[in-house]
C-alpha cells in the first residue's frame, strides 16, 4: 500500500496518542460528529449499506481517478466508525480500495480490540461497498 493520505496520517497520529479506549471511543465520536451531511435525497434505500446492524448510508463519487465518499449512519459509534474510514479511503483510486485491508487500519488506530463482530462486519460490509462502487464505475466507463 502507498503512504497515507494526509488526513488519515492526522488521524492516525492522533489515535495513537490517546491514552486507551475511553480516550479513542471519545474521539471516535468526534470524529463521527464532523461528518459530511448527507441531504434527504441521498438517505434513500440505494444508499443503505447491507451488513450493519445500525442504517448507515454512503454515498460515493469518482473525481478523476479517485475515490471519495461520505455517508452516515443513525449510530453514534458507528458514524464515528465510518469517520476514520473514509479519511483512510478518500482519494484512493479503485485498485488501491481493492488491497486497503480495514482489520489493519483499526488495529493502527488501537481500535481493533474494542470493536465486536458485527461492527467490524460493518465495516467490512461498508468496504465492500465501496469496492463494488469502484468497480461498477469502472465497468461503465468500458462499456461506454
Amino acid at each position: 500500500m502507498s503512504e497515507l493520505p494526509a488526513a488519515a496520517s492526522e488521524t492516525l497520529e492522533i489515535f495513537q496518542q490517546a491514552a486507551g479506549w475511553e480516550q479513542r471511543a471519545r474521539l471516535l465520536m468526534q470524529q463521527g460528529d464532523r461528518l459530511e451531511p448527507l441531504d434527504d435525497t441521498e438517505r434513500t434505500d440505494d444508499n443503505l449499506v447491507a451488513g450493519c446492524d445500525s442504517r448507515l448510508w454512503l454515498v460515493g463519487e469518482r473525481r478523476g481517478l479517485h475515490w471519495h465518499f461520505h455517508g452516515t449512519s443513525e449510530a453514534r459509534l458507528l458514524r464515528g466508525l465510518l469517520a476514520v474510514l473514509l479519511v483512510r479511503v478518500n482519494g484512493l483510486g479503485a485498485d488501491e480500495l481493492q488491497r486497503l485491508d480495514v482489520a489493519d487500519w483499526f488495529g493502527q488506530l488501537g481500535l481493533a480490540r474494542q470493536l465486536s463482530p458485527s461492527r467490524a462486519n460493518g465495516m467490512n460490509a461498508v468496504l465492500q461497498r465501496m469496492r463494488a462502487l469502484a468497480s461498477s464505475s469502472l465497468s461503465n466507463a468500458n462499456v461506454q
